[in-house]
């Protein structure tokens, strides 16, 4: 199988199935003279990892890391640093009986007419259980965006058709109700639908937004690696992403360049101003030095109790209704994973830059 790693100058190499022993991921390509220890990681893992609320699936992992090499003396020694996380709870048996069938939603058929196998348990490496790896190695992406003063805040915007009250934001509900909403009162109406949602065994979906703050102008490339064109392959590795969009996003098609057309000011003190930010911090496929702001619609959890039609292996028409430990909602878990591909992305494209001008070459090695 290719197709398993992911960056150029910070790059990262994942493995492992939803039912396998373990996952992990190595990662080339990062500084030496981190400080690193599991803790470190750990606390990132905790906001993905599952049997945490009562919209996540009851499965109980603790997924505990252990860094296996990279680190000497709580700093990183500038090797490949690689981690682990063991699988303690699987239930392989919940997902025997669509051995021979394809579950609607998945990757089953796809993945089935790809390779001619499959591991069904749970979906094998298809699994949104691969993203632990990710959260591991974004945690270390995290720290060195840390050490430049560059921020991201992630958070659910919206569960079916509640939004989060931009009014009402504040940031510290983020991690302190089990939806990951900035918004107390669109939290407790997100509960209650989702409520809804488990008593007549379906699931729903939701977006996630994503703000970036303090990352330079000048990161990226104005051809087939534009930054925008690289968090979208980032974003859209996410299993369960269905759509992506940038500043004004979709919504740019309806306005005029009038009005979509951010305009430059310089202030008070001869600083550059922008009185709008539609673009969303990349313009030409180059961040801007402004906040840069990205959304991810995800679809509703496929794997759900209500008995839905598909086909077997046979070739025949069956109903299927779905057993085992699921979500009823991916968007809360799934909060930390887009912001570690975010991180995982900056940090790559930030190295990249170095290497873009001579005097940043310079300031680099002399």
């Amino acid at each position: 199988m290719s197709g398993s790693i992911f960056g150029k100058n910070f790059q990262i190499s994942t493995w492992g199935e939803s039912h396998g022993k373990a996952l992990g991921v190595v990662i080339d390509g990062c500084p030496a003279g981190i400080p690193l220890c599991e803790a470190d990681i750990q606390k990132d893992l905790d906001k993905r990892k599952p049997g945490n609320s009562p919209f996540s699936t009851p499965r109980k992992e603790d997924d505990k890391v252990e860094i296996l090499s990279g680190v000497f003396e709580g700093k990183t020694t500038g090797t490949p640093i690689s981690l682990i996380v063991y699988n303690t709870n699987q239930r392989s048996y919940d997902y025997s009986e669509i051995s021979k069938c394809y579950r609607p939603g998945h990757a089953d058929y796809s993945y089935d007419q790809k390779y001619g196998f499959r591991d069904y348990r749970g979906g094998g490496r298809s699994s949104g259980r691969e993203t632990t790896a990710r959260v591991a190695a974004g945690a270390i992406a995290k720290k060195i965006l840390s050490e430049l003063n560059i921020n991201i805040l992630t958070y659910t915007l919206s569960i079916g058709n509640i939004s989060v009250d931009k009014s009402k934001f504040d940031a510290d509900q983020i991690f302190a109700n089990f939806l990951g909403m900035p918004d107390i009162e669109a939290a407790q109406k997100a509960s209650e639908f989702l409520q809804k949602q488990k008593e007549d065994e379906d699931s729903a979906g939701g977006v996630i937004e994503c703000v970036v703050t303090g990352l330079p102008a000048g990161v990226g490339e104005p051809v087939f690696e534009k930054l925008d064109a690289m968090l979208g392959k980032a974003i859209f590795s996410i299993g369960a992403v269905k759509a992506l969009e940038f500043g004004n996003g979709f919504e740019a098609a309806k306005m005029s360049g009038s009005e979509n057309n951010d305009f430059y000011r310089y202030d008070e003190n001869g600083e550059l101003t922008k009185l709008t930010n539609n673009a969303g911090g990349i313009v030409g496929g180059i961040s801007d030095g402004f906040t840069i702001m990205l959304r991810a619609a995800f679809k509703p959890t496929p794997s759900i109790h209500k008995t839905q039609q598909t086909v077997n292996k046979q070739g025949e028409n069956i109903d299927l209704q779905v057993e085992g430990r699921h979500d009823p909602i991916i968007v809360p878990r799934a909060v930390i994973v887009v912001e570690s591909m975010v991180a995982l992305t900056l940090v790559d494209y930030l190295l990249q830059r170095i290497f873009s001008r001579m005097d940043l070459i310079k300031k680099a090695l002399l």
